[in-house]
């Protein structure tokens, strides 16, 4: 039999509030009290980060907990806030795709791309890092730039795209744009760190478009 994993639950209004360990002791403080405020969350962190903070932060909103056990994670550390990062989405397989650039530490949007017709989310990573790297390029910007997509990474290092998609008339402007994009890296140099978003322990990567 599988062991049921712990969860711990703040209790912001209550007969007792805190975070409390087990949902026997949580209910015994909110039964009957009236307008009770309460939360479970899977790790102690996020419950003491949690009840540091507001109830209305966390009210009906579903709060990325990652499934790696805490030595997990301190082995990969926090993302570098100093930093962009950019995303793609594909509407389809292929379908319509986009993908922006935004600032990592607060989500402000540095430039958006898009739609792109019978294309692959593949390629939008692809032609979004590149993209970034000549924006970061020109505006003299060395930060690092964070991706979730160790093909668009890959590609990049070897400054090709390994594309199966089939050519059209709809998609030709995406082939356009990736024989751009791979001349770009043949004759620039790339002077910013490019660095994995690790999405299992820190959540979806700030340039996410929100529609999983």
């Amino acid at each position: 039999m599988s062991k049921k994993k712990k969860k711990y639950y703040v209790v912001w209004k209550g007969a007792k509030t805190g975070i409390l360990e087990s949902w026997e002791e949580c209910k015994k403080s909110i039964h009957g009290f009236k307008g009770a405020e309460y939360k479970s969350f899977k790790t102690i962190e996020l419950a003491k980060k949690a009840y540091s903070g507001n109830y209305n932060e966390y009210k009906g909103k579903t709060i990325f907990e990652s499934t790696l056990t805490e030595g997990q994670i301190k082995l990969i550390g926090e993302p570098n806030l100093e930093s962009v990062s950019v995303d793609a989405a594909c509407s389809g397989n292929p379908g319509i795709v986009e993908y922006k650039c935004v600032e990592t530490k607060t989500k402000d949007e540095i430039f958006y791309f898009g739609p792109l017709y019978e294309s692959t989310n593949n390629i939008g990573e692809f032609l979004g890092l590149v993209h970034t790297l000549a924006h970061m390029k020109k505006v003299n910007d060395k930060r690092p730039i964070y991706t979730d997509s160790r093909i668009a990474m890959n590609w990049v290092k070897n400054k090709t795209c390994r594309t199966d998609l089939e050519k059209n008339d709809k998609n030709r402007k995406s082939f356009e744009l990736i024989e751009r994009a791979i001349k770009w890296l043949k004759t620039n140099k790339i002077e910013n760190k490019i660095l994995k978003w690790e999405t299992k322990a820190w959540g979806e990567i700030p340039a996410d478009f929100g529609r999983k």
